[in-house]
């Protein structure tokens, strides 16, 4: 069986290859087993196996001096011609071992007919410098998919575990303060996993998502700030009391509005204040609010707004820039990212501020003919009762799951495998309420897994989690981001099995 390694490129179009400096096969995508065949996908494969005759070096010699820029190979393909093909190498090091990363892509004048896995320009189109930096930005993005994928698994572990913990101790407890400075560190870090996630091309398609009720955005985030403000800020955190319902995506909002916060908190000096306020807006006919556009329809409009140094009118117009700012030192996507966000929900945002006089950003996000469902936030109406088969490939997650899980009522059954949960399922007398399954595991993926369900347990609803962005309409049936809170898995699984015994 292969390690268990991440291997960020499992989809890429193009074969790719993880091996050690030993030369052996560790793992091989779709492509690679397409093109290389069944030698590059059994325990002890080897690089020598797919090498060919007329290459400069053997494959050990190639391993033991590497070079960092691409070259020209010949490899045997599965029906035993040769084909040519440009090889970019990315070394690393996984669990103590030193391994390549060996991307392929075809060449022409390749013999034989077997189509490349992906159209990749040759020399007579464009020039080989065009195809080489294609060919690394492709890797670089991979390579943010990967990390952002790690920290996610961690993250979801930190943060699971953390909420878990302060929805224990009481407000006075010594360790609370620490808890939370935790929880906001840990929520700081799944911010940078998002921002890799939205640059390596993860969310350029729409997706859909469940209508949501912004007040319980809005005293999350506030809760996290009041919790961690130790300047005496005075807080004026005012919601509407039955909101209008909009689809979108709360961690991503969550996201938008600490940025904005963060800001806030550091232009204040003395008798600093914030207020932040959520309020219906409907629109008859098409208007402006500064800078936004707005079309007939209703509205969520949030508004934050501090007393601080506000913001000179020179710079004013370039807030939204990335990586611009005021402040000493880089700041990263800054207000970039907000705009990102909002402009991506189909809303805007907007900016206004006076030097001395502080600062007021306000975002809309489109809304529905309809109120939002308030979530409970009583400790007490987060438990349950029932059986929950949770699957993935990570232990950590696993241990989160399951300590979360059992400390509000579920009887969980945790499996680190498709296929041990398909076994499981296929037991005499297993029963099971709700499947949670992450989307991506080696050797069965979740989809996968997914698939089998609807033989071996019809009749439970399903939820998928991942670090991925992803889209919800793909029946997967229904989703969770990784990294999670325990509220937020809590609330996820309440929801599903209400929604799943009301039929």
């Amino acid at each position: 069986m292969k390690t268990n390694l991440l291997f960020g490129l499992q989809s890429a179009a193009w074969p790719a290859l993880l091996i050690e400096e030993t030369g052996v096969v560790r793992r091989a995508n779709d492509a690679a087993r397409e093109i290389f065949g069944a030698v590059v996908q059994e325990d002890s494969s080897l690089l020598s196996a797919i090498w060919a005759a007329g290459n400069e070096t053997t494959a050990q010699l190639f391993l033991v001096r590497p070079v960092s820029s691409p070259q020209t190979l010949k490899l045997r393909l599965k029906n035993g011609e040769t084909g040519n093909f440009l090889v970019h190498l990315c070394p690393g090091t996984r669990e103590g071992k030193k391994f390549f990363l060996f991307q392929f892509f075809r060449q022409s004048g390749t013999e034989g007919a077997v189509p490349a896995p992906v159209a990749v320009p040759t020399a007579s189109t464009e020039s080989a410098m065009l195809v080489t930096q294609r060919q690394k930005l492709d890797c670089a993005l991979q390579l943010a998919r990967t990390v952002s994928h790690d920290f996610n698994n961690a993250l979801t572990s930190i943060l699971g575990h953390t909420s878990l913990l302060l929805q224990q101790v009481e407000g006075n407890h010594p360790w609370r303060e620490s808890l939370v400075e935790i929880e906001k560190s840990a929520s700081k870090a799944a911010e940078i996993t998002r921002d890799l996630a939205t640059f390596s091309r993860q969310d350029r398609e729409a997706r859909s998502q469940n209508a949501g009720n912004i007040n319980d955005v809005l005293r999350r985030v506030a809760d996290i700030f009041k919790q961690s403000d130790k300047s005496g800020i005075t807080w004026d955190v005012s919601t509407e009391k039955t909101p209008f319902a909009s689809a979108f995506d709360e961690a991503m909002i969550q996201q938008a509005l600490t940025r904005i916060l963060e800001n806030a908190v550091e232009s204040l000096s003395s008798n600093g204040w914030i207020g932040i306020q959520a309020r219906n807006v409907e629109v008859s006919e098409a208007t402006q609010d500064r800078t936004v556009k707005l079309d007939a329809g209703n509205f969520l409009c949030i508004d934050v707004a501090d007393n601080g140094n506000g913001i000179d009118p020179d710079n004013l117009p370039r807030v939204f820039e990335p990586f611009f700012t005021t402040k000493s030192g880089h700041r990263g996507l800054g207000l970039a990212l907000v705009y990102g966000i909002v402009t991506n929900h189909g809303g805007g945002v907007t900016i206004s501020s006076e030097p001395g006089r502080g600062t007021s950003v306000r975002m809309y996000l489109p809304a529905m003919r309809s109120y939002a469902t308030a979530f409970a936030t009583e400790t007490s109406d987060l438990r349950g009762a029932g059986i929950i088969l949770v699957v993935d490939d990570e232990d950590m997650i696993l241990k989160t799951s399951q300590a979360v899980l059992s400390a509000y009522g579920y009887t969980v059954v945790a499996l680190n495998s498709g296929q041990k949960a398909v076994d499981y399922l296929s037991q005499a007398g297993s029963k099971v309420d709700l499947v949670i399954t992450d989307l991506v595991m080696p050797q069965m993926s979740g989809r996968e897994l997914v698939d089998r369900l609807a033989f071996l347990a019809p009749n439970a609803p399903v939820i998928c989690f991942s670090g991925y962005l992803m889209d919800e309409t793909k029946n997967e049936g229904f989703y969770l981001q990784k990294p999670f809170t325990a509220q937020e898995l809590l609330r996820k699984v309440r929801s599903v099995l209400g929604k799943h015994r009301a039929r």
